[in-house]
């Protein structure tokens, strides 16, 4: 373990240190309600089972199926693209060239290459692939979540595990999903569980760009998506605010109780939770618990990690956002979705190739390759589950929709076939489940859907198969609408 990386435990912080934390008691909080954040005296030396975890890579925009995981050399010249495939250390398994680092670990993640659903919109596929919902309810609105969508899967997770300390179960960086032209999508939030149940949405970003053409991993991939070149954009931000207490709150000097509260009310705006006296001291709680936790403090202030944490994640923003995701993990979170791109990186209807293999392919790669393995250094890959998906795939056909505005050609939007990465969390290591026909357009074997999708989610992260949830009238919901994916998990 890295120097820098090293932290105090919260069950090892000395009693005065704790006992700091009643300053918290202006706010009406006891020393009852900060007990979740250290270890039971009692409990300490046992061993316990590594509680399970699972992080959820969302590749906005939906990345190309034949440019990454299912490739097709041999099909026709007008599928095939300019990317060739190269060996992984599993026998029989290929994957990208620009991918070289995935490949060496090969024997530690999956594929599943028969993934489909309907949804070819962008918003509606990520309704689905986010809840987990093949069908899309007459209700559904783009760019409109209401309260009577399904809940994400994210909420369902942070609804349905234990949390393990004063942090919310369920987390989502390092920003919502929102599109500079459509606005927000739906499919994110809790909808139908109420928004007591919302994600803890972590803000890190405020767009590092105003225009839908910039796009990537910035600084150093932010590219120009309609000209596939570097963007020379620099007013980009990625720190999450409000995080320290105002000077002297947690020592016995402090003086301003109304400083401490302006910044947990800050916290509530930035969450957009609706300002009832429930939600506002469920965000009070847990806003207090983000700032006054050192290791919580710690987890988000990954610019200033040490040199070879950053080197081996990347020092842009896909791999602050996993190092971000990893940190939160051992912290005690349960489920996080980090979603990769703004404004739909991987849409690329145009430029596609040298897009991924100069802006969006290097990062990605690095950044979850380095996940990985610190995961594994850790002890902590075994029990948590790593997915990589988008909202679908791209079609076979490689064309220009839109020449006037893109150099090159590109591939558009394919909901019938998408291939899915999975590794950690008891994954069958080096495994390929289901096929696709020689044009990448459809699943030939093992037919997957977001439900299976969602299912195998829940059961890596031990949610029991006859667990349910409630809407705000108490009806129930059944968690599971399918069995996990055959064959991928051992466990």
């Amino acid at each position: 373990m890295h120097r820098a990386e090293s932290i105090v435990p919260r069950h090892l912080l000395p009693r005065r240190e704790m006992l700091q934390a009643g300053s918290l008691g202006l706010l009406g909080l006891s020393m009852a309600d900060v007990a979740g954040w250290r270890q039971s005296a009692v409990a300490a030396g046992v061993s316990a089972p590594k509680p399970r975890a699972v992080i959820y890579i969302f590749l906005t925009g939906g990345p190309s199926q034949h440019d990454t995981f299912d490739m097709k050399p041999e099909g026709p010249a007008e599928y095939k693209g300019e990317f060739n495939p190269i060996a992984t250390q599993t026998p029989g398994i290929q994957i990208c060239e620009h991918l070289p680092l995935l490949a060496q670990r090969s024997q530690h993640w999956a594929l599943v290459r028969s993934l489909s659903h309907t949804q070819s919109g962008h918003q509606e596929g990520t309704y689905v692939m986010l809840t987990g919902r093949s069908d899309l309810p007459s209700s559904f609105r783009a760019s409109l979540p209401q309260s009577i969508d399904w809940p994400s899967i994210a909420a369902v997770a942070g609804y349905s595990t234990t949390r393990r300390n004063n942090l919310p179960p369920s987390v989502v960086l390092p920003e919502k999903i929102v599109h500079s032209n459509s606005g927000t999508y739906p499919g994110q939030f809790a909808g139908m569980l109420g928004y007591q149940h919302e994600p803890w949405f972590i803000e890190a970003t405020d767009k590092p760009h105003a225009y839908h053409s910039y796009s990537g991993a910035f600084p150093k991939y932010l590219f120009d998506l309609h000209k596939g070149q570097l963007s020379d954009k620099q007013d980009w931000r990625f720190e999450v605010p409000n995080l320290s207490l105002p000077q002297g709150v947690v020592s016995a000097r402090f003086q301003d109780r109304m400083g401490l509260l302006e910044v947990v009310e800050r916290q509530r705006r930035q969450l957009d939770l609706k300002a009832t006296v429930t939600g506002y001291d469920r965000v009070r709680q847990e806003a207090i618990s983000l700032m006054a936790d050192p290791r919580v403090q710690h987890a988000f202030d990954v610019r200033r990690a040490d040199p070879k944490t950053l080197a081996r994640y990347g020092d842009n923003s896909f791999g602050w956002s996993l190092l971000m995701a990893r940190r939160l993990i051992e912290s005690g979170v349960n489920m996080i979705q980090v979603n990769l791109g703004n404004f739909g990186s991987w849409d690329l209807h145009g430029n596609n190739f040298v897009n991924l293999k100069d802006f969006l392919f290097p990062p990605t790669d690095q950044a979850v390759s380095g996940l990985m393995d610190d995961l594994q250094e850790r002890g902590l890959f075994d029990s948590t589950l790593i997915v990589m998906a988008g909202e679908f795939g791209r079609t076979p056909h490689i064309s220009n929709v839109a020449p006037q505005i893109y150099k090159k050609p590109g591939r558009d939007h394919w909901a019938p076939l998408q291939s899915v990465w999975f590794a950690g969390g008891g994954v069958r290591g080096g495994t390929v489940i289901g096929a696709s026909d020689r044009n990448g357009a459809y699943p030939t074997s093992d037919l997957q859907r977001p439900e299976n999708f969602a299912a195998t989610i829940y059961h890596a992260l031990g949610i029991p198969r006859e667990a349910e949830w409630h809407d705000a009238t108490n009806r129930p919901y059944p968690v599971y609408q399918a069995d996990p994916i055959e064959g991928l998990l051992t466990v």
